[in-house]
């Protein structure tokens, strides 16, 4: 009888199995030698299926990491396609359009002027030193081409007593409380200014509307200038502002009346006027700009 191996018929040896087992030399067992070209070729067709199983892995795993960013875009941009478009960044993220409306500011103002006029108006506002001088300063004054000599100056508090006509009786019944006199010369006319100070503009508005053409302030003279308007027709003017009316009185120092033909008279007069309005309200101004500056 015949000896096979034990346990059934011989199996061809599969490599990838691990059951099966290597052929040997000679077809048995005797040498125990094994076939090394069988085992080369085997491990041959091993280490080829090997490097085709970790290519075929690779690619897996290559498609499975590229679906896998795929998704994590596609759940980025939350709808079904990875696009680029700018829209669908997140609002986080957005850029604002050119159109966007700019930051807009509460309206600020600067507060207004200050009214150099309310600095005069009134003695509760009008604290500024005051004198005749002050208020007429230098030694003369210019209006225009006509160049005036200052003379002399002379400060108050009995109104009354340096007017006459009417005007004594108008200055007491508005509380006249100084009044300030200064006279100009020019060739042969003189003017006197004369400036009645009052607490309130209210005084001093009433005191002008009730002065009549007899009411007059008296000439002053003295220190080189000599008398006029004691006797003759002099021309004369009212006027106020703020809380002061102001007067003057124009005349000849040779003692001739002046008549509506004496338009020189009347020039001195008129611009010893404006002279004194404009000084006035530069009083106000200063007062108002230092108060501003406070």
């Amino acid at each position: 009888m015949s000896f096979g191996q034990q346990g059934g018929p011989q199996s061809q040896w599969d490599p990838w199995k691990p059951q099966s087992q290597q052929p040997w030399a000679n077809g048995g067992d005797d040498g125990r030698t094994p076939d090394w070209a069988a085992l080369a070729e085997a491990s041959e067709t091993r280490n080829k299926r090997r490097r085709l199983l970790f290519v075929g892995g690779g690619a897996v795993a290559t498609i499975a990491i590229g679906t896998a960013v795929a998704m994590a875009v596609v759940s980025a941009n939350g709808d079904n396609q990875a696009s680029g478009n700018p829209s669908n960044v997140p609002a986080s993220g957005s850029i604002p359009s050119s159109s966007a409306t700019a930051p807009s500011f509460a309206p600020t103002s600067a507060p207004p002027p200050l009214d150099p006029k309310d600095f005069i108006a009134s003695k509760s506002k009008d604290t500024a030193p005051l004198s005749a001088d002050a208020l007429f300063p230098g030694t003369q004054l210019t209006m225009g081409s006509a160049v005036y000599k200052k003379g002399p100056t002379a400060d108050t508090k009995n109104c009354a007593s340096v007017a006459e006509g009417t005007l004594p009786k108008v200055l007491n019944a508005n509380d006249c409380t100084r009044l300030l006199r200064v006279t100009y010369v020019k060739g042969g006319i003189g003017v006197t200014v004369g400036v009645a100070v009052f607490d309130t503009e209210a005084q001093a508005t009433k005191a002008k509307n009730q002065t009549d053409n007899s009411g007059l302030v008296k000439s002053l003279f003295g220190s080189g200038v000599k008398p006029f308007c004691n006797a003759a027709f002099c021309r004369t003017t009212t006027n106020s502002y703020g809380r002061y009316a102001y007067f003057t009185i124009a005349g000849y120092f040779n003692g001739n009346d002046v008549t509506k033909k004496d338009t020189k008279v009347f020039q001195v007069g008129d611009d010893l006027a404006v002279f004194t309005f404009r000084q006035i309200r530069r009083r106000g101004e200063a007062q108002a700009s230092a108060a501003a500056n406070e």
